[in-house]
């Protein structure tokens, strides 16, 4: 039993998490000590403090990724979470999409709130809930860093207080979310009667000797694939995979563009590393049951995402919509692991490496929406007509990022389709693969409407756009490591085999 494996050094193996806590609490100190009388407040210090936080966060999931040996096996904190290289890859890769969109929300939400010791409090707050989703092998503790990480978000989402449609964004996120959690709960719930207990290994272990004895499968596979199907409600709430996406739309279009931006690409994250530590380490025995229901979620996702988005005049939206979609192609991945197939490593490789590009072509995207936001006010897509005479870079860089979201070769989002589409060919998933490969295809033609109309129609109203520097240093940040995961995956693909290795090798 894994959960039974102590280790003197718990607080080093937490660090990421106890730092984002002492640096919430402490922007929450600092921001009520405030003293009206000074003069104004700046937000803006507030937001040099979270990112500086996130950095130090960053630093120490870094180093655990270097110290962990992956034959030498997980360490184990406080019982209850797993500090090893799958969980720490998944912490670079949520603090790196964090510190781009602080940096670069900064001046956005500095003009818009006045409470901006409480935005970056739940900002650092948020990214703590999901450093713990994460890490998190016991389900009593992953729902709490989902209701954690959910609590956080629904006050992000609506903290524009003066704003309709943020409140709004923030109302139906509640709603929606409050259904999800009590789902997920009782899921939880009968998996917990069935087999016993709450920890993954345990329940995975009951699971092989419980289908070892004939006469109780039935009974088992009865009240486990209920539950299973309820955690996956729950999970794909959060994942925002169909039909449980009907939240993402309004609230990325009314939250902030900082809020939908996290919740976009880092949430995501969260929400998928939950999903491969349950499927592959507790429900592995389950692999003929739970398979097919995994694929037809990603095609359902990944076809109702892209089909919406190509209704869609906003370019905010769209890109809400796609990133339904992109939850489509990254739960491919997902289907094609398998305790028992030389594609489970090709599988899981494909799905953090597509997280991984996926994070800083997305988080790009929304900083040029962002942008155009600061600029012109608008995100429809008329106010991207002529981009390329009015911010030449800006123009390039979005269609860096589009190109890669549609899978564009020399781009990071080509590889991570690459290997998620050829991880469900070598499990002869040709069908699965085929999908959506058609899918892609349809998404095209909603990304390069947008090059069309910055490149080849006439110029709108407006003249010369002038982008904040922070936001711009982390346009080029994204940029940069897109380009770098297209012409030179072999890099990141070292760190994500280490973390694929290490997870797959504690499957019972």
């Amino acid at each position: 039993m894994l959960h039974g494996e102590q280790s003197v050094g718990d607080l080093g193996y937490i660090a990421p998490e106890i730092i984002l806590l002492i640096g919430g609490l402490f922007i929450f100190c600092l921001d009520l000590a405030y003293d009206p009388g000074v003069g104004k407040k700046s937000g803006l210090s507030y937001m040099a403090l979270a990112a500086l936080f996130l950095t130090a966060a960053l630093v120490a999931a870094v180093l655990q990724l270097n110290i962990s040996d992956p034959e030498a096996g997980p360490k184990i904190a406080y019982s209850m979470m797993t500090i090893d290289n799958f969980g720490s890859f998944i912490k670079v890769t949520i603090f790196s999409g964090m510190i781009l969109t602080t940096i670069a929300g900064g001046r956005y939400m500095n003009r818009r709130s006045g409470n901006q010791g409480e935005f970056w409090t739940f900002f650092l707050m948020v990214s703590l809930a999901m450093s713990i989703a994460a890490s998190a092998n016991n389900l009593v503790l992953i729902y709490l860093a989902i209701e954690f990480l959910s609590i956080t978000s629904y006050m992000l989402a609506g903290f524009l207080r003066e704003n309709r449609r943020s409140n709004e964004a923030g109302l139906k996120y509640f709603l929606y979310g409050s259904i999800a959690s009590a789902v997920m709960l009782y899921g939880i719930s009968l998996l917990y009667g069935a087999t016993g207990s709450l920890y993954l290994h345990d329940i995975a272990a009951s699971f092989s000797e419980i289908l070892g004895e004939s006469t109780e499968v039935s009974g088992l596979a009865f009240a486990a694939l209920p539950a299973m199907l309820l955690i996956l409600a729950g999970l794909g709430f959060k994942a925002s995979l169909a039909p449980f996406y009907q939240w993402a739309p309004d609230t990325y279009d009314g939250s902030p563009t900082p809020v939908a931006t996290y919740l976009s690409t880092a949430s995501k994250a969260a929400a998928f590393a939950v999903l491969a530590r349950f499927f592959i380490v507790a429900m592995a025995s389950f692999e003929l049951n739970w398979v097919p229901i995994l694929a037809a979620f990603s095609i359902i996702t990944m076809t109702m995402g892209n089909l919406a988005a190509l209704r869609q005049s906003s370019v905010k939206r769209m890109i809400a919509y796609s990133s339904v979609a992109q939850a489509g192609y990254i739960l491919m991945g997902l289907v094609a692991v398998t305790s028992s197939s030389p594609s489970a490593m090709d599988g899981l490789n494909g799905v953090l490496l597509y997280l991984f590009a996926y994070l800083f072509t997305n988080v790009g995207a929304f900083l040029v929406v962002m942008a155009l936001e600061e600029t012109v006010d608008s995100t429809h897509i008329s106010a991207y007509r002529g981009l390329i005479m009015r911010a030449p870079w800006l123009a390039v860089m979005f269609t860096v990022f589009l190109l890669s979201l549609t899978g564009i070769p020399l781009t990071g989002g080509f590889f991570g389709k690459f290997y998620v589409f050829g991880a469900a060919i070598q499990r002869q998933y040709f069908w699965l693969a085929g999908i959506g490969m058609i899918n892609a295809g349809i998404a095209a033609f909603y990304y390069l409407r947008v090059v069309r109309e910055m490149f080849f129609t006439s110029e709108s109203e407006g003249g010369t756009l002038e982008v904040p520097m922070a936001l711009q240093t982390s346009l080029l940040i994204c940029t940069v490591v897109t380009v770098w995961i297209g012409v030179y995956p072999s890099a990141v693909l070292d760190w994500v085999s280490n973390a694929s290795v290490q997870l797959l090798s504690v499957v019972p």
